[in-house]
């Protein structure tokens, strides 16, 4: 998987991409990462990408020239490596010839769909994503209607800006690449994979400031031991998300 990150702060972005299983998956030649710096394809003497909103209004809007010649550099960019690595050619509307990857646009924005595990499974069959990190109002709707496939939101709340929320979805999508995580049934079994919240989990030691783990989980009794979780699972999602609960059922 390639993944794209366009940003006005991409030193907001960097840091957390260069740790853990990110790293990690980056390392392994699992996951390409490539921050793009907007200001990088700003023309004039202040290299300006924003200005203020037609017909009034408080707040600063992304500008499209720099938007548009990112985005376009992006996926010439992205094709060229293709084609040094003989993959195939993506066709203008992102899907493969001869392969069923796919392309992706993602503008992160308070009024897209909700980020869930099931959008995460989606899009993390993709073969590449290209993340756009919106700030100030937004981006000007012409790039979202010229480039954007999707719009993504990570909860019903307004950040600064699309860094983290992109950060957030990068996490999310990577972790389910194939190979990522060590145990491949780790991701399998988190929280929201079936519409359920996860069990409580215990290690070492089995007792702990006179707090003791289940009996169960020290049995040895795989059965019982799952029969336990699902109910576990069962009952601190009624609690919790009843939400969930409704839709499990």
């Amino acid at each position: 998987m390639r993944i794209d990150i366009i940003t006005a702060l991409p030193e907001i972005v960097r840091g957390p991409l260069q740790q853990s299983i990110i790293s990690r998956a980056v390392a392994g030649g699992l996951v390409e990462i490539h921050v793009h710096d907007l200001r990088d394809y700003a023309t004039g003497k202040h290299r300006q990408i924003d200005d203020y909103p037609y017909g009034g209004g408080a707040g600063m809007v992304l500008k499209p020239e720099p938007l548009f010649a990112c985005l376009r550099a992006v996926e010439v960019g992205a094709r060229a490596t293709e084609a040094q690595k003989g993959e195939p050619e993506p066709d203008v509307d992102g899907q493969q010839s001869g392969d069923s990857g796919t392309e992706e646009v993602i503008f992160l924005s308070p009024d897209g769909e909700k980020l869930t595990q099931s959008l995460a499974n989606t899009l993390s069959l993709a073969d590449r994503l290209i993340l756009i990190a919106g700030h100030y109002k937004g981006i000007d709707q012409r790039v979202r209607d010229r480039f954007v496939t999707r719009e993504v939101s990570i909860g019903d709340y307004v950040l600064s800006g699309g860094e983290l929320p992109a950060l957030v979805l990068a996490d999310a999508v990577i972790r389910l690449v194939p190979g990522v995580l060590g145990d491949a049934s780790s991701a399998l079994t988190d929280s929201f994979q079936d519409g359920l919240l996860d069990a409580p989990v215990y290690t070492r030691p089995a007792v702990f400031e006179g707090m003791a783990v289940p009996e169960v989980l020290l049995s040895g009794n795989h059965e019982e031991i799952e029969s336990w979780r699902d109910k576990q699972r069962i009952e601190k999602t009624k609690k919790r998300r009843p939400d969930l609960y409704d839709a499990a059922k």
